[in-house]
């Protein structure tokens, strides 16, 4: 008998972690602060899913050269799958 993965969106304290990992395999960020926003959008439709919203400021020199719309598109990337099973809404800030 094997063991199923879960499905669906993680347990809020591992969402966090797992953004975290997402964005430091993939990005190598000198700067890297997440924050749960989701306690402030509770009722809000996006909520109902069970997905959260989070604020991102992060720097990597994997940025370096690249536009304003391909770092977020970049930092996007990285979290892959996230997007759809536990991010609703993700406020992306580069830092310098």
């Amino acid at each position: 008998m094997s063991a199923e993965l879960p499905t669906g969106p993680l347990p809020p304290p591992q969402r966090v972690e797992a953004i975290r990992r997402r964005l430091v395999a993939a990005l190598a960020p000198t700067v890297l602060e997440i924050v749960d926003d989701s306690h402030r959008h509770a009722g809000h439709a996006g909520a109902r899913d069970g997905r959260g919203h989070f604020s991102v400021r992060i720097a990597s020199p994997a940025f370096d050269g690249l536009s304003p719309v391909a770092r977020h598109r970049a930092v996007y990337d990285a979290l892959g799958d996230l997007m759809q099973t536990d991010i609703h809404a993700l406020a992306i800030r580069i830092a310098s």
